[in-house]
């Protein structure tokens, strides 16, 4: 085989070209000098004086050129081991090699000012690490711990520094990096309850080689904070609704007390005891009937899903409002998959919620049902009427919350577990193409049996 030959250097390539370029006039001043009628003392110095000129000017252009070409390496390898600081002399505008000076000293400065952005970055990134309660950790393609922040550590109990290092199995995490994510995890660590925890998982590269990234969130905290809040509203539902009726049932009491005590009685004690226990009966059957609403809340039986058919469920519906008729807007012939019974409770609530809005204004305005696919698997069905519309929205469907003087604040609450249970939704919205409200119901279409 024959060896591959190594290319001439630039710096050689540029000197020989410089000779070849000056070689002509070094021959023909020779020639002339030495076919002329001169001393041997004069050729021989004039001679050695045009020999050592060229090679003189040879060696400065090579010079010349292999300087900035060194000077430019070595600012290249200043930005390549991170020094930034380094700059070239000489750059200037309309100069060939002024103009690489001013990129190169550029490209430093755009180097240094992204060298400088990614390390406050990442040290923004690591307080942010450290001070989530989060659990982050990451683990190469073997399943090797790289990087966790202070709450993974507490996980387990140990310090950062044993647990770098460690295989996932070995500490206990294996099921981390297997199975579907995002999904709720409820298991034991050595430092903590069985959670639960939300595991979610992705994947980056680091150095070229895959990676994967797991987080685990701790449900607890946000639960029981969900908890306490509906405690909250709960009790401050209750105790309205109780004060409501035992202020007035103490009150009247007292007064029949003073009433029956006195010596002689009043003419009209018979007449006023009769008034007063007839208000305490009223608020006490409205108590009961209260408690009556919210024991009905929290007793909702699970669905017995089959196959309900859309029209005729919406006609059942509407032929039992008697106060005024609701339209039907008919719509696909569509199946849903649910309960006959919740949901004709569910509708029916929606329906006398129309009406209720319209007679307020007067009983002028109309109510009308319609539905249709809202997507390939679900159907929703549309409660629309033409009364005063949502005033406060935050409140729809907070338990025993109304704004009907006769109003128990039971119905939408109802309504919306019933939908839920069914795997759909309830919304309320004001309509944006006329006046008054629109209920949203979107519940899964009945599929189809072989």
């Amino acid at each position: 085989m024959h060896e591959r030959k190594l290319p001439v250097p630039h710096d050689v390539r540029v000197m020989w070209l410089t000779v070849v370029a000056g070689l002509p006039a070094v021959v023909v001043s020779l020639a002339l000098l030495w076919t002329g009628d001169f001393t041997a003392k004069v050729r021989w110095t004039l001679s050695v004086l045009v020999v050592g000129v060229h090679a003189g000017a040879c060696l400065a252009v090579r010079e010349r050129v292999v300087r900035p070409l060194h000077t430019v390496a070595g600012l290249l390898a200043a930005l390549r081991e991170g020094d930034y600081s380094v700059r070239g002399r000489g750059g200037r505008a309309g100069d060939p090699l002024g103009e690489v000076m001013l990129e190169v000293n550029a490209l430093g400065d755009t180097l240094r000012e992204q060298r400088l952005g990614a390390l406050e970055a990442g040290a923004l990134l690591g307080q942010v690490m450290e001070a989530i309660d989060v659990a982050v950790l990451a683990f190469d393609a073997a399943g090797t711990l790289k990087l966790v922040n202070r709450a993974g550590a507490r996980l387990v109990g140990l310090p950062r520094a044993q647990l770098l290092g460690q295989h996932a199995d070995a500490l206990g995490w294996g099921e981390l990096l297997e199975g579907p994510a995002p999904r709720r995890l409820t298991r034991v660590f050595a430092q903590q309850d069985g959670g639960p925890y939300e595991l979610w998982r992705g994947t980056f590269r680091e150095g070229g080689q895959p990676h994967q990234l797991v987080v685990l969130t701790d449900l607890r905290l946000a639960l029981r904070e969900e908890e306490r809040e509906a405690w909250r509203r709960l009790v401050r539902v209750l105790s309205h609704e109780i004060n409501n009726s035992l202020t007035p049932i103490h009150s009247i009491a007292d007064a029949l007390r003073d009433t029956v005590a006195q010596v002689p009685r009043p003419a009209d004690w018979e007449e006023d005891t009769l008034h007063g226990l007839g208000i305490i009966a009223r608020r006490a059957e409205a108590l009961s009937r209260f408690m009556s609403a919210h024991a009905r809340l929290a007793r909702l039986p699970p669905p017995t899903l089959g196959a309900v058919e859309v029209e005729p469920w919406v006609r059942r519906v509407v032929a039992l409002e008697p106060r005024r008729p609701v339209a039907v807007r008919p719509g696909p012939v569509l199946t849903v998959s649910g309960d006959g019974d919740q949901l004709e409770q569910l509708l029916i609530n929606l329906v006398r919620n129309a009406v209720d809005a319209v007679l307020s204004e007067g009983g002028t305005g109309g109510v009308w049902v319609s539905w249709a696919v809202h997507t390939p698997g679900a159907v929703e069905v549309w409660v629309e009427d033409e009364g005063p519309g949502l005033s406060d929205t935050a409140n729809l469907f907070v338990p025993f919350f109304t704004t009907k003087p006769q109003g128990n604040g039971i119905g939408l609450a109802l309504s919306r577990q019933i939908a839920e249970a069914h795997g759909g939704s309830l919304r309320l919205e004001n309509r944006t193409d006329g006046r008054g409200c629109r209920a949203r119901l979107r519940l899964p279409l009945d599929a189809p049996r072989a």
